[in-house]
């Protein structure tokens, strides 16, 4: 079964009906030479039964009808409504909702423990189901999105080891994961009537008894790299002084002489330190 909507009616002419109900009745038993104290009576609990298919529906606010069990429809529109009083009238709100989830502690996909969270935006796009399909869609909601959650991490690694892997990993591929997150609750959530407007990765962080560890291999990782750019460089400096030194004719240097100069230089830019110079007072074969 789908959702069905239903109109409802003025709620200012039954309200008019309602005060015209009790106007007669207080004058049936008070206008007049004989007191009529049933008809009073009949007439409050009319207005009374009347007036209980009163309701004020808020913009973004729905009302699931039921009559006697059965389902009836769903009133969407906004205002001072009114209804068969007989109907049961359960109130829905359409309005988006953020839900933070907890961190939760789970496994990558290599099985590295790892602290993740969920931001998720909904809201309730089919009345019926939300109602009726699940007993109570707001925990339904909490409960699978804790669910799609683990099962994203167990797809995904947290980070590659290797720069030259293109695996799509947790942290460095958001937009893919996320989305990939976004259909795995839409399919979830689709029995309970709600809409995925968004949903994303809240928090993602190595579990506390790994996180040092990991946070050494990232600083080794980056040590690396600028090393390697350092050498680069280096290497590229080293050259074009050599074919300056051999275009200008400044000083001739034989292969072994080539070699000293080289390794010094090396030394000298590729070190973490300031480096000493050294005096040489003698020639260049002392």
């Amino acid at each position: 079964m789908k959702e069905t909507l239903r109109k409802a009616q003025p709620g200012f002419l039954y309200l008019t009906l309602i005060i015209i109900i009790i106007v007669g009745g207080i004058y049936f038993n008070f206008g007049n030479d004989f007191a009529y104290p049933l008809v009073f009576f009949l007439a409050i609990a009319l207005a009374l039964f009347i007036g209980s298919g009163l309701m004020i529906i808020y913009p973004n606010q729905s009302r699931v009808l039921t009559f006697f069990g059965k389902y009836v429809g769903t009133i969407k529109d906004n205002g001072f409504l009114w209804v068969n009083p007989f109907f049961r009238k359960k109130k829905i709100s359409l309005r988006a909702r953020n839900f933070d989830s907890e961190r939760v502690k789970v496994n990558d996909k290599r099985g590295n423990p790892i602290l993740i969270s969920v931001i998720l935006v909904w809201r309730v796009d089919e009345t019926y189901r939300a109602a009726f399909e699940v007993d109570n869609y707001e925990s339904f909601v909490k409960v699978q999105t804790d669910a799609a959650v683990r099962k994203l991490a167990g797809l995904y690694s947290y980070d590659n080891f290797d720069d030259s892997q293109k695996e799509t990993t947790l942290r460095s591929n958001v937009g893919e994961v996320n989305d990939a997150l976004e259909k795995e609750l839409d399919d979830r959530l689709t029995i309970a009537g709600i809409e995925v407007i968004e949903a994303r990765i809240g928090y993602l962080a190595y579990a506390p008894e790994i996180a040092n560890a990991m946070l050494k291999r990232q600083q080794a990782e980056a040590i690396v790299a600028a090393r390697l750019k350092i050498v680069e460089g280096a290497v590229s400096m080293v050259e074009n002084a050599l074919e300056e030194l051999s275009a200008k004719e400044i000083i001739h240097l034989d292969e072994e002489k080539k070699a000293a100069m080289v390794s010094n230089l090396m030394v000298i830019l590729c070190s973490d330190k300031e480096a000493t110079p050294v005096l040489n007072t003698g020639t260049l074969h002392t």
